[in-house]
């Protein structure tokens, strides 16, 4: 038998919904990250589309994928100019987000060192600042 995965130690899908949650309470009011949302300020796509993401990327069903396909996350953040202030707000967003949101839940110090193991480098992976126009960034 396979050790369970993240999403089934946390519960399923609220604990990934209301990450989500506090992490765009953040956003909304960011004025170095609310702009690179088209539907600002109206983040329920947006939200949706990280929930999706995260639930299926922790073990979840594949919803994200079935709606949108393959996730392909650097193709679809690179029309978004993301530097290093662009990735550090970001990420303080998000590391707010999940201590909040395990402190509330049984998830603890463990599940919140998974989480942020992954959304650090992920971050980081995502900047397009190559100094490049973005249209000449794209592979």
């Amino acid at each position: 038998m396979s050790d369970p995965t993240l999403y089934e130690r946390v519960d399923g899908q609220p604990f990934f919904e209301r990450l989500v949650d506090v992490f765009y309470e953040g956003v909304a009011t960011d004025p170095v990250l609310l702009p690179l949302y088209p539907e600002a300020p109206d983040l329920t796509g947006a939200r949706h589309r990280l929930t999706g993401f995260l639930v299926q990327y922790w073990g979840g069903p594949t919803t994200y994928s079935d709606e949108r396909g393959h996730p392909r996350l650097r193709m679809r953040h690179m029309p978004f100019h993301i530097g290093p202030a662009e990735r550090d707000h970001w990420l303080g967003h998000m590391a707010t987000a999940v201590e909040q949101v395990c402190a509330e839940t049984d998830a603890g110090d463990e599940v919140a060192a998974e989480l942020l193991a992954y959304f650090v480098p992920a971050a980081e992976h995502l900047r397009n600042d190559t100094g490049l126009p973005i249209s000449s960034a794209r592979p």
